[in-house]
């Protein structure tokens, strides 16, 4: 009976795939399955795969349609309640790899605290090793300081990857097949339904920049589901009364409609004009939400959020806000 199964969606990495999947079977923790979702990937990684399931017997491989990361995943997830006794899930994807002591020190950190959710940092690399580190004592905290506090730049609490998971948190849960920024749908639901999450304060995933993946691609439309994300959260703190998480995604969701504008604004697609009017309207939401924590006050620093906002400001505009920020902004340009 494996204790974990660790999920890798697989889809045109061949050159990536071994460094992947030798990380986890190198693992100092060896009690787990590992489940190798080919995604209908064009080149050699199905045969990849499959090769390293005749070399170990903890390897299972599923070949399915192309359906994208969200229906990948979900695949592993579904194969694993069917055909596993394991109490833990973890992803990681395909092109990144774990520190050796990945596994271990997560299970560890579950079952000494008794906590659902386990998590541990992460660095962006473009191929270095692990750097070395000094041991250090587990931390936990609540599901608030986790998702809300703990982001540091080794840590990232969005993401699917980087955690170990008890199975039960994903009984109903499954990613949105057929969106990107699946993570941004899901991962604040298994931390707040674990309530507390047992932190590792280590390197231990190596998250690589993969030049040809999703998010190093040109603007689309496709991008705005960020968005549509962000605005789920925004009702989930509402819906629970979370003040401090619905503060924390309102700041994050002004800041994401200004890097969607910038994008939109470069694309020459024929509905260019509908996004952007659409975008200024949902920033203006948000700016006003804002306001009630006194987030973005208008002054020089938050000005470029109210110019885009209201490209043309009308004259009720000016008279009852306008002056203030044009005071700053000459007593700004005065001093230099």
């Amino acid at each position: 009976m494996p204790a974990i199964s660790v999920i890798v969606p697989v889809y045109k990495v061949e050159e990536y795939l071994h460094r992947c999947v030798d990380s986890l079977l190198s693992q100092s923790f060896g009690d787990f399955d590992l489940i190798l979702v080919d995604d209908g990937s064009p080149d050699g990684c199905g045969s990849i795969c499959e090769e390293y399931a005749q070399q170990d017997a903890r390897v299972h491989v599923i070949h399915r349609e192309n359906g994208g990361l969200s229906a990948a995943r979900n695949t592993g997830i579904d194969w694993a309640f069917a055909n596993s006794d394991s109490q833990w899930l973890t992803f990681v994807d395909s092109d990144d790899w774990v520190h050796r002591d990945f596994l271990k020190l997560l299970y560890e950190a579950a079952a000494e605290t008794g906590c659902r959710l386990a998590a541990c940092g992460n660095f962006r690399t473009g191929g270095e090793a692990f750097p070395e580190e000094a041991e250090a004592p587990c931390r936990v905290l609540s599901a608030d300081d986790y998702y809300c506090g703990a982001a540091d730049g080794r840590n990232a609490p969005v993401t699917a990857w980087a955690k170990l998971y008890d199975k039960s948190l994903f009984t109903t849960l499954r990613y949105p097949a057929g969106k990107i920024h699946e993570d941004e749908f899901t991962t604040y639901r298994t931390v707040y339904a674990a309530e507390r999450v047992a932190l590792v304060p280590r390197l231990l995933y190596a998250y690589y920049q993969n030049p040809a993946g999703i998010m190093q691609s040109k603007w689309t439309p496709k991008r705005l589901v960020i968005l549509e994300a962000m605005e789920a959260q925004i009702a989930f703190a509402r819906e629970n009364g979370n003040r401090r998480l619905l503060e924390k995604v309102t700041e994050g969701y002004v800041f994401c409609i200004h890097h969607q504008l910038a994008g939109a604004g470069s694309w020459e697609g024929r509905d260019k004009g509908e996004i952007l009017r659409t975008l200024r309207k949902k920033l203006r939401r948000g700016l006003k939400q804002g306001r009630k924590f006194s987030l973005f006050p208008l002054t020089w620093q938050y000005l470029w959020a109210y110019e885009e906002a209201y490209p043309v400001k009308p004259f009720w505009w000016l008279l009852n806000h306008g002056k203030q920020a044009l005071d700053r902004m000459w007593g700004k340009r005065g001093t230099e």
